[in-house]
């Protein structure tokens, strides 16, 4: 690479640093707090820590269908949709409420709490409305919907661009050990240089992944297209719908007793009750082999007046770019390695602020020094 080139690569990293530095540093942050976001949730709300003697609800306990009724006695809308988690846990039991059908990242919805035998309501907050929902709408969206999403994802990529250009403008043509040597006791803004540069470097393969991973999650249509690209199209999940579009409901236990029967090794993750209408009970079930606890990537689809399995979607059975998608969200939140990863994650997500920082007061006293070296006019 000639001098001119390394220049003009240098300059290219600093304005864009310059430029989505300050975003980039807010996404770190805010990712860092949503790495912990239901253990601090709870922290900060003690009415949810309720403790059970019993042991936590599964595929056969009769705490979803008391859940669902006290639940529906709060909210009298028909076409209501009702989505119950299953934690694995004893404890209060997290839901959402959708007063319309539409699901997905920018639906209305209640976030509920009911307590551990589904017997009342012991907290219920609109999304978005406190502190850990508003960080997370933050993170994903910057609080401004489906553009908000878009801008949150192209910042990803040039996250990706600003450690590469990075490294290729850093590149020693001399000595490694030099290159790489951080010196504490040199000159201010030789140490905000080792520090950007030793924060960049060090973290650069663990970030790209971060970044990569978060880009792909706020722009899903990118993703499909780049799985499409580089494996082969992702295995659709299936949208079935009931036989009839009104009628008696079935039971919360029919559904899953449906559900499980085909799906006897999953473990049960989330139970998508529908309203009034056509649309379907889905239960959201993690199978062997699942990178996800919490969201995992299978799906089993019962019809909500006869009861008749209607789809599955195992993850098992899906090609290579429906398993490689489920480690996505998997790589971006840490949760792949258990707690050392997710701590390592909640770090990592600072680093963006660390190098914003250090190249943000690099480049001033850059400025600065150089105002005082050319006293009567600007710099050639």
């Amino acid at each position: 690479m000639t001098s001119r080139t390394r220049i003009l690569l240098r300059r290219f990293h600093l304005w864009l640093g310059l430029g989505v530095g300050g975003l980039l540093a807010l996404l770190g942050l805010t990712g860092s707090a949503l790495v912990f976001y239901v253990e601090i949730d709870e922290a900060i709300h003690p009415a949810v820590q309720q403790t059970s003697i019993t042991v936590a609800p599964d595929w056969s306990s009769p705490v979803w269908d008391r859940a669902l009724a006290t639940g529906r006695a709060h909210r009298r809308d028909p076409h209501g949709t009702w989505s119950l988690e299953a934690t694995g846990k004893s404890g209060a039991i997290p839901a959402r409420y959708y007063p319309s059908a539409r699901h997905g990242h920018h639906a209305e919805r209640e976030m509920v709490w009911f307590s551990p035998d589904g017997s009342e309501i012991v907290r219920a907050e609109p999304w978005g409305g406190y502190l850990m929902s508003w960080l997370y709408e933050l993170h994903m969206h910057l609080l401004a919907g489906a553009f908000g999403s878009q801008i949150v994802g192209w910042s990803g990529f040039a996250m990706l661009v600003l450690l590469i250009s990075g490294v290729v403008a850093w590149w020693p043509r001399g000595s490694w050990r030099k290159a790489l040597a951080f010196k504490r006791h040199a000159v201010p803004i030789r140490r905000l240089r080792d520090l950007h540069k030793h924060a960049g470097l060090w973290s650069m393969a663990l970030l790209s992944v971060l970044a990569g991973t978060g880009a792909l999650l706020a722009l899903p249509s990118i993703k499909v297209r780049l799985l499409s690209t580089a494996v082969t199209a992702p295995d659709k999940v299936p949208a079935p719908l009931s036989s009839a579009a009104s009628g008696r409901q079935i039971s919360v236990a029919q559904a899953l007793a449906a559900a499980h029967r085909v799906v006897p090794d999953g473990r049960l993750a989330f139970i998508d009750v529908p309203g009034a209408g056509p649309e379907p009970f889905r239960m959201r079930v993690r199978v062997p082999g699942d990178p996800h606890r919490r969201f995992p990537s299978s799906f089993v689809f019962v019809d909500q007046y006869s009861g008749r399995l209607l789809a599955v979607h195992d993850i098992r059975r899906g090609n290579a770019s429906t398993k490689a998608g489920a480690w996505i969200r998997t790589l971006h939140d840490g949760s792949v390695g258990g707690m050392p990863l997710r701590i390592l994650a909640m770090i990592l997500g600072l680093i963006p602020t660390v190098m914003f920082v250090t190249g943000f007061l690099h480049w001033r006293r850059r400025i600065a020094a150089r105002a005082q070296s050319h006293p009567t006019g600007s710099p050639s």
